[in-house]
């Protein structure tokens, strides 16, 4: 296969369009559509990796439409009635076949390379100053797969030349899609069901935290397969005859029976924390991840001044450092809270924004009554955990009236829940000094125990 042939190829068939695709539609997706992908500190421009695994999340679309795609621009020698008179050519058949493989294999490459290429600069420019590799495999993969999809289509929809085929193939991979992906949407990570099966599927699930990153094992184990279906494709493309069509499906069926081998068993083996990603850099008693290096200039002073507000309510039991929270944990799961350091997670809504006073306000809040539940942004968190922040937070601090740490909502719920705050603000208020910071200090003993309640705090501060 020259470079002539290539371009003739490429100016008199249609595989640019499915490049064109690809690029065209995830732009479309990611530009025009005010997604959860343009949110937190995972969206997919605001750090390398989550880039690379929010692009990938498309494959749920485009594999479908690729393998289609692969599948009409296979049936062109059969529309057109030469089959017979191409096989009497003395060109071998697999090199007539490498040259639509390549074609649409070149296209697609280029057209997802773009599409990273688009999100890389808008990470570049934005105040990420991590650079770190990690990304590439995910991205190679994603491009691995495409391009085994659409030949794999081509050489079905050449073996079985019928003009349902492609829209078969496509009900097909969208049907095995969503099931496999099923299996490990939401679970990032997590421990339930099966794992393996479902990771034959290159797509992955949205990002949910900037520091999480597919295993080794996942990039191995999915490599494999997908060069032993590309090689299936390109053998069915390239079989004249009966018993070289049933020999050609032996790359997937191999590919398939070594990935399930190498493959992680448990889903929380898919997903990992990039080490490097998380290296600490600290200032001080201040501590962020590599990752989030940008925000230490600000965290630092103020985590300094959090600190001292913190000891001078707590005395010996104040926590002694802030750090960034790096847990591990799936969707859903309660926050394990430590008590000698005060958590930070930037998708937190509490810390999303909050920059000078307020994010010092922010700080002992978090000190005083940490939060057991999921980050609040993006899962939930309840307004009685903002209203018992608020709370502690603003007598902390000496504030003359309770300061909500956000606005107050305008449903009844949460109007319910601030008027009780403020009758649980005017009745601390009321009590001789010693007893206000006896009830702040059991305050934060019941939330490090995940067990406070805001109407307990003026009664006992402590859960009955």
């Amino acid at each position: 296969m020259n470079g002539r042939v290539l371009r003739t190829e490429f100016k008199r068939s249609a595989a640019p369009w499915a490049g064109a695709v690809v690029l065209g539609g995830s732009l479309a997706i990611f530009f025009l559509i005010d997604g959860i992908w343009w949110k937190g500190t995972a969206g997919w421009t605001a750090q390398w990796t989550t880039m690379a695994l929010w692009t990938r999340s498309l494959l749920a679309f485009w594999l479908p439409l690729v393998v289609g795609m692969g599948a009409v621009y296979g049936l062109r020698e059969p529309r057109s009635r030469m089959t017979e008179l191409l096989a009497t050519t003395p060109l071998p058949t697999w090199r007539r076949a490498a040259v639509p493989a390549g074609a649409i294999a070149i296209a697609l490459a280029a057209g997802f390379g773009l599409l990273s290429l688009a999100g890389g600069v808008q990470v570049a420019l934005g105040p990420t100053t991590y650079t770190g590799l990690g990304w590439l495999p995910i991205s190679l993969v994603a491009v691995l797969g495409l391009v085994a999809a659409a030949v794999f289509g081509m050489g079905v929809a050449r073996t079985l030349p019928f003009v349902l085929t492609p829209p078969a193939l496509v009900v097909a991979c969208l049907a095995v899609t969503g099931m496999l992906r099923v299996r490990i949407e939401g679970e990032v990570p997590s421990t339930r069901g099966p794992n393996r099966l479902g990771l034959l599927s290159p797509v992955t699930g949205d990002p949910r935290q900037m520091l999480l990153t597919l295993s080794g094992s996942v990039h191995l184990g999915q490599t494999i397969w997908l060069l032993g279906l590309l090689a299936t494709g390109l053998a069915l493309l390239a079989a004249v005859t009966r018993r070289a069509r049933l020999l050609a499906v032996t790359p997937a069926l191999a590919g398939a029976a070594v990935a399930l081998l190498v493959l992680p068993a448990a889903a929380r083996d898919t997903y990992v924390v990039d080490g490097a990603a998380a290296a600490p850099v600290c200032d001080g008693p201040v501590c962020v991840t590599e990752a989030s290096r940008s925000h230490l200039a600000e965290l630092a002073p103020r985590g300094r001044e959090a600190l001292g507000v913190l000891h001078d309510v707590l005395g010996d039991r104040a926590p002694t450092s802030v750090r960034q929270d790096t847990a591990l944990r799936a969707l859903g799961d309660p926050r394990s809270l430590p008590g000698d350091a005060v958590l930070v997670d930037f998708d937190d809504q509490l810390f999303a924004d909050a920059t000078g006073r307020d994010l010092t306000r922010a700080l002992v809040a978090e000190g005083l009554a940490p939060s057991c539940h999921p980050r609040t942004s993006r899962e939930g968190g309840g307004q009685d955990d903002v209203a018992l922040r608020s709370i502690a937070a603003s007598w902390a601090l000496g504030d003359p009236a309770l300061q909500p740490m956000e606005e107050k909502a305008t449903d009844e719920y949460s109007r319910r829940i601030w008027a009780n705050a403020d009758v649980a603000w005017r009745e601390l208020k009321a009590l001789a000094p010693a007893e206000q910071r006896s009830r702040i200090a059991g305050l934060r003993t019941a939330a490090l125990s995940c067990t406070a309640r805001l109407r307990e705090l003026p009664a006992a501060g402590v859960p009955r």
